[in-house]
């Protein structure tokens, strides 16, 4: 069950879509994105694709994630390669990154819309995102993506509230924004950060912790984590174990953020 208010939003947001005639959505496999795509996918059927930008940032449980949405949804869909590394702007890793990802993203998606004759791009921005420094936001609507949850005025809480009575797999799942968030700015990104960042929060999945980032400043790995996340480490062998498979990693330094996990901890 869903309260009125969210309720309400839900049946602005399938006008929202159905209004656009066709759409690509541009699909993470993230909660925002995939509510957007279930309603494109009900309100406008075969006039629906996804596309998912595969690339070095794109981490593989996230592939997977994505592909079992997929197939949940039962929605057109496809993969596209890019590679952001090629792009010395956002290598380079100062304040504007997602800004030249985004261009880098919706460049391809324009084609991919030619291609398919899709009427627009939509994204899964929400509400609660305007209030964060997202340069990204600034590539979208220079490429005249449309944001129906925002446009919806739909807030992250309810997203998920929606998510979960549309029965959504993701619901719940942590945000995972893209692996190159975890290079703090000024550090430029490689294939190596991005790899050891994955496999260091692999770790973490598979120990059963929950919503974390291992930020990497070089050689240190520095750990956010959430309440729950704090208290697993209470147990001194976890501890050991973690900083061994860190250190594994080619991490000479492993060290707790005591601030604890936060959106937007790698930008300073």
């Amino acid at each position: 069950m869903t309260g009125h208010g969210a309720q309400n939003k839900l049946d602005h947001l399938r006008d929202i879509v159905a209004g656009l005639k066709s759409v690509l959505v541009a699909f993470s496999g993230g909660v925002d994105s995939t509510l957007v795509f279930k309603v494109a996918h009900d309100a406008l059927g075969s006039r629906t694709l996804g596309v998912t930008a595969v690339s070095p940032t794109f981490a593989t449980t996230e592939r997977e994630w994505t592909r079992r949405l997929v197939a949940e949804i039962g929605a057109a869909h496809r993969f596209v390669d890019t590679d952001q590394l090629l792009l010395p702007d956002f290598v380079r890793n100062d304040t504007q990154r997602c800004y030249h990802c985004r261009t880098d993203l919706y460049s391809l998606l324009k084609q991919v819309q030619t291609e398919s004759r899709m009427a627009a791009i939509v994204d899964g921005t929400n509400l609660d995102d305007l209030s964060d420094d997202r340069p990204g936001l600034t590539a979208a609507r220079e490429y005249g993506v449309r944001s129906p949850l925002v446009e919806a005025e739909l807030t992250k809480a309810e997203v998920r509230e929606l998510a979960r009575h549309l029965g959504l797999s993701n619901w719940a799942k942590p945000a995972a924004p893209c692996l190159s968030s975890r290079i703090p700015r000024g550090i430029p990104i490689t294939v190596a950060s991005l790899s050891r960042v994955e496999r260091a929060e692999q770790w973490l999945r598979e120990e059963g912790f929950g919503q974390f980032r291992v930020r990497a400043h070089d050689s240190m790995a520095r750990i956010e984590l959430d309440e729950a996340g704090f208290a697993r480490l209470g147990d001194r062998h976890r501890r050991q174990r973690l900083v061994a498979a860190l250190k594994q990693l080619d991490f000479k330094t492993v060290a707790l953020d005591l601030e604890g996990y936060r959106q937007g901890g790698g930008n300073s």
